[in-house]
């Protein structure tokens, strides 16, 4: 009795464990728009939550109204919601580029109001969801089965997906020259003006980059969740930017680690103690990382000289 007990508990672990890193990796994607749009021009970009909401939703647009193939719907959502994070720069953001940042920080949070109030008029308040026949048939088999513990085809591409974009991502941080002028403007955007480098396209490459991962994001928990609503952006955002400073804000490699850290918390948190305290989590996280180390995992503490 004993010995089947501690082997259903292992079970129940293992598959948590899974499911956090499952949930991690989504919101993985989510935190590293945050982060790198503030380590570029120090600012939180509030409408990011709603940019992974509207590529859910434009996917889910695609498949259901122009009966756009799955992957073909991806790949048109990540290059819409990629032009619109730089038409979000341009309009909302730019111009503000030498206000002070309360300005930009107000301008975030309409832009994120705006945006949710344009998915409630455009797709209604009701929960929708992708059709079964419009997804691929693996998404629904079990890739791996060993007692109770079950993972689904589903997860398994969720995984490698999170996994081979946060790759592409440090290819492109650490060894282009489009990342090397990131860096620079994340350092000191005068200068780096001064040595040539355009800020202003820089930027809004780095809010498009931002933009298309959120995409992903969105497009694979209403996958997952199989539910789509217009303000769904809310709550993963929040979740998100937790993660974010969890990590380390400006951080791309800390709020990877954020990320998958607060899925794992939220999921165990979730199975352990009570589903009600499941978004909790990610507040709890935050206040706590605040309090006891504000510069997050991999964050480094900075001194400003006045």
């Amino acid at each position: 009795m004993d010995l089947q007990y501690l082997v259903d508990s292992l079970s129940l672990f293992f598959q948590q464990f899974v499911n956090g890193l499952t949930v991690g990796g989504v919101y993985a994607l989510i935190a590293v728009g945050y982060t790198m749009v503030y380590g570029v021009i120090e600012l939180i970009n509030f409408a990011h939550g709603e940019i992974y909401m509207l590529g859910a939703f434009i996917a889910y647009h695609l498949v259901t109204v122009y009966h756009v193939p799955f992957f073909a719907a991806v790949v048109l959502t990540v290059m819409l919601c990629g032009l619109f994070g730089i038409l979000l720069d341009r309009a909302a953001y730019r111009p503000l580029r030498n206000a002070p940042r309360l300005a930009a920080l107000i301008t975030a949070i309409g832009a994120s109001i705006f945006l949710q109030n344009v998915a409630l008029i455009k797709w209604g308040a009701q929960i929708r969801s992708f059709p079964q026949t419009s997804l691929p048939s693996f998404f629904g088999k079990t890739a791996f089965q060993a007692g109770d513990v079950q993972i689904g085809w589903l997860q398994v591409f969720m995984l490698l997906v999170t996994f081979v974009l946060m790759l592409v991502l440090h290819a492109i941080i650490n060894h282009t020259r489009t990342g090397t002028a990131m860096r620079a403007i994340a350092q000191d955007k005068r200068t780096a003006a001064l040595m040539g480098i355009h800020v202003d396209r820089i930027i809004s490459f780095t809010f498009a980059i931002g933009s298309s991962l959120g995409a992903v994001a969105g497009i694979l928990v209403g996958v997952f969740y199989n539910a789509l609503w217009p303000t769904m952006g809310y709550t993963a955002g929040v979740k998100a930017f937790a993660a974010a400073v969890l990590g380390g804000i400006g951080s791309v490699p800390g709020a990877m680690l954020g990320g998958v850290v607060l899925g794992v918390a939220e999921v165990f948190g979730a199975g352990y103690i009570s589903s009600a305290y499941r978004d909790g989590i990610a507040y709890a996280v935050m206040i706590l990382v605040i309090l006891f180390k504000p510069s997050g995992i991999l964050g480094k503490s900075t001194v400003q000289k006045v």
